[in-house]
Parts: structure tokens; C-alpha cells; sequence
């Protein structure tokens, strides 16, 4: 398989920038996050954006492999793909600028479905996009347990 850099870049690029403009939205608020009452196993502050760079690069390779794949199931796969982006972008919304952790959890649960069913999809189509598409999935069901003791503890 040829890489084609430009449709691989432009891959990569959006979730980064899906990432990139819900940092730039809720802004400070993660110094506002450590303030709260932390569940065990919490991790440090420095980590998250770290972890969502990585992940997001991961899920644009995976997207990528998808889209040149072109499978009967492409354009369904790419559709759900962005659907749970749009899932993405949102969560942090809601969590970090309205601090309705509650809700957040709730928009999470269905991100986390969202990821499932991309991920099958995906993994249909290109075994290797399937599962660069894991380690999201695991951060996610993490990100839920936080999420969910956040809105316990606080």
C-alpha cells in the first residue's frame, strides 16, 4: 500500500483539531478540575492532554486506513467515526465549562457505544484501524470511571 501523506495528514489532522478546539474552549477549567474531589487513580494534570494527542493521532491513522480502504462500508464507517467525534468535542463541554458531571457521564456512556461501534466497524474493514482504535476505547471506559467518581465525590 502506497502512503498518499496528504489524505493521511488531513487524517491526523482533524481529530487533533476536534481536540485541539475543545481545549481552547474549556480553557482554564482543568485547573478548576484538580480542585475537586479526586477519585483514586486519578492521574496527574499533565497527563490527559499528553494521552488525547496520542490517542488522537492513533484514531486519524485509523481513519485513514479506513478511508483508503474503500470498502462497501466506508462512507457508514467514517460517518459513525465522526459522529463519536462530534461526542468527543462535546463531553469536554459539558464536563469541564458547565460542570454538569452527571450529564457528562451520561454523554460519555454514549461516546463510549459510539467508540465500540466505530471500532467494529473499522476493524471490519482494516484490521490494523480496528485496533489502533483500542487504546481510545480503553481511555475512554477510563475517562467514564473518573467521570462517574467526580460526580459522586463532588
Amino acid at each position: 500500500m502506497v502512503i498518499k501523506w496528504k489524505e493521511l495528514i488531513i487524517s491526523i489532522l482533524i481529530p487533533l483539531a476536534v481536540g485541539g478546539l475543545s481545549a481552547l474552549i474549556t480553557g482554564g477549567q482543568m485547573s478548576d478540575f484538580m480542585l475537586l474531589n479526586q477519585p483514586p487513580l486519578s492521574p496527574p494534570a499533565w497527563l490527559f492532554p499528553v494521552v488525547w494527542t496520542v490517542l488522537y493521532i492513533l484514531m486519524g491513522i485509523a481513519s485513514y486506513l479506513v478511508w483508503q480502504a474503500k470498502d462497501k462500508n466506508t462512507d457508514l464507517a467514517l460517518k459513525i467515526y465522526g459522529l463519536q467525534l462530534f461526542f468527543n468535542f462535546f463531553w469536554s463541554y459539558i464536563f469541564f465549562s458547565l460542570e454538569n458531571y452527571l450529564f457528562a457521564f451520561i454523554w460519555l456512556l454514549i461516546l463510549w457505544v459510539l467508540i465500540i461501534v466505530t471500532t467494529v466497524l473499522f476493524y471490519r474493514i482494516s484490521k490494523p484501524a480496528g485496533y489502533l482504535m483500542i487504546p481510545y476505547l480503553l481511555w475512554v471506559t477510563f475517562a467514564a470511571y473518573l467521570n462517574l467518581a467526580i460526580y459522586i465525590l463532588n
